[in-house]
């Protein structure tokens, strides 16, 4: 595969896995905004939001849904900001969608700027981060609407 995003979704580079199914895999940022800060990645290649099938596009919100319930028990942040980036401003030109806890008073342009977030000391905890978030959505079979 030559897309990196695709890589990323199969799991053939290095990654931090959270959660997966049949149509997405949901692996923490390398670079988080915050603890928890987790990208969702459709297994299919697609570009932009509306090149998404019926069903993958479901799967990428079902996930969304599962991943802001999981980080709002496990950080209990002030709020969550789900974003996705297409065409030029998508770094990875595979689709893909960030959910992102935030606390009061952070700015959410730095998200934006082209410097990395520059926070080691979440960066460090990676792998713990990964072991928690995917044990409580393993153990939290959440209600979807």
């Amino acid at each position: 595969m030559e897309c990196f995003g695709c890589r990323l979704a199969h799991q053939q580079e290095s990654v931090h896995m959270v959660y997966e199914d049949e149509w997405v895999c949901c692996i923490l940022d390398h670079d988080p905004f915050n603890e928890g800060h987790v990208l969702i990645l459709p297994k299919v290649h697609v570009e932009d939001m509306d090149e998404l099938d019926a069903l993958t596009a479901r799967a990428v919100f079902e996930a969304a849904q599962r991943l802001t319930k999981a980080v709002k028990m496990l950080y209990r942040p002030d709020g969550v900001t789900i974003c996705q980036n297409g065409g030029i401003f998508s770094e990875l030109t595979h689709f893909h969608m960030h959910v992102v806890p935030r606390y009061e008073g952070q700015d959410f342009a730095a998200f934006y700027q082209e410097a990395p977030f520059k926070n080691e000391e979440i960066r460090s905890r990676l792998g713990e981060t990964k072991e928690q978030l995917a044990a409580f959505l393993q153990e939290h079979h959440f209600q979807l609407i």
